[in-house]
């Protein structure tokens, strides 16, 4: 069946739907892997957007039950040069087309992906909705110039507290649309781990007793989610903190920095970052559309520890009083490489050389 996508500028594209044949709007963005579409499609990060692969071929290897990043994904749409119609995966329980199906996300196949990533590219991020053959374009374009997406974390976070019971340091990790991979590395490295929702407090954060808090990656700009800046706030020099992603940018707002939106954003799983103390050069997985603006550290505590090799950005920071860090990249990769998941690690060591300044003390 026939279906479009039609943009806030006027341009469509026709191709042919696949998927769910609902009607969904939302930012159209780009993302350079050339796998890991599934956990692409269950990033809550994308909640609220329609993702174009680069990659002309998706979906050859199916879809399996353990790499899922969340239960219910958030993304509205799936753009793709070629659907595949039989994939082939000792792993598969069954297609890309079917999953979509089953989640109510729409798809759209048969595009030029290049023209539209090069559109992007050159005006950036564009609102869209895909949708059947007999709308309006006019109506369509004139609606989609007045969308404006402010709660995309509380529709992603966990509405209630709970545990992932463990033997190590109890980690409370605040859930801005965290990943599953996240916590798998926190459980791998025996954490006691409570996830609480975006909208915790200080208070609350402290009476489960942590002793080290994870901030996650998440959806939309940072300065819609003024609960978790306050919260951390309250809890800097208290716990040792580490941010990854929404986590970074909310940890750098709570300390001073401001932060802006990207023409286009980061989302692949090649980008370089270089350590800036050690020289180091990391291929990180990403998936932001906001940065941390670097001028603007010059007027707090943070220092900034990694930086973009593509374009500059600032990759991380750390804080120069207190035992807190964070990076934009995704250390847990999910999809990507792995290069930087040592800095869970470091964490770890962040946690037990806090808690032994505690003892001396």
């Amino acid at each position: 069946m026939k279906r479009q996508l039609i943009l806030e500028d006027g341009t469509v594209f026709v191709g042919k739907g696949f998927g769910s044949e609902e009607v969904k709007e939302g930012e159209v963005v780009f993302n350079t892997g050339m796998t890991g579409y599934q956990e692409i499609l269950s990033d809550p990060s994308y909640c609220g957007q329609i993702v174009t692969l680069t990659y002309p071929l998706i979906g050859n290897y199916g879809v399996n039950r353990d790499d899922f990043e969340s239960i219910v994904p958030a993304v509205h749409g799936l753009i793709v040069k070629e659907a595949a119609v039989h994939p082939s995966n000792w792993r598969c329980e069954e297609s890309i087309d079917e999953l979509l199906k089953a989640k109510g996300i729409p798809g759209l196949e048969g595009i030029d992906t290049r023209k539209l990533t090069r559109l992007i590219r050159k005006h950036g991020a564009l609102r869209g909705k895909l949708c059947n053959m007999d709308v309006n374009v006019e109506s369509v374009v004139a609606s989609l110039q007045d969308v404006l997406y402010t709660d995309q974390v509380a529709t992603v976070s966990t509405k209630d507290p709970y545990h992932a019971p463990g033997r190590g340091h109890r980690i409370v990790l605040v859930d801005y649309g965290a990943k599953h991979g996240i916590l798998q590395n926190l459980i791998h490295r025996d954490c006691d781990v409570v996830v609480v929702p975006y909208n915790a407090t200080a208070e609350e954060v402290l009476r489960l007793r942590p002793d080290g808090i994870m901030l996650s990656n998440g959806p939309g700009n940072p300065v819609h989610v003024p609960e978790g800046i306050e919260m951390i706030q309250s809890l800097l020099g208290k716990v040792p903190i580490f941010g990854i992603c929404l986590g970074h940018q909310l940890l750098s707002l709570a300390c001073g920095a401001t932060t802006s939106k990207l023409k286009f954003g980061h989302r692949g799983s090649n980008h370089p970052v270089k350590e800036i103390k050690t020289g180091k050069i990391d291929i990180t997985s990403q998936n932001h559309g906001y940065t941390v603006d670097p001028e603007s550290l010059k007027d707090t505590r943070l220092e900034m520890t990694h930086i973009s090799v593509n374009d500059g950005t600032v990759e991380g920071v750390s804080h120069l009083d207190y035992p807190a860090f964070s990076v934009q990249y995704h250390p847990e990769a999910s999809p990507g490489p792995e290069d930087s998941n040592h800095l869970f690690n470091e964490f770890i060591e962040m946690i037990e050389a806090h808690k032994s300044t505690k003892v001396k003390g």
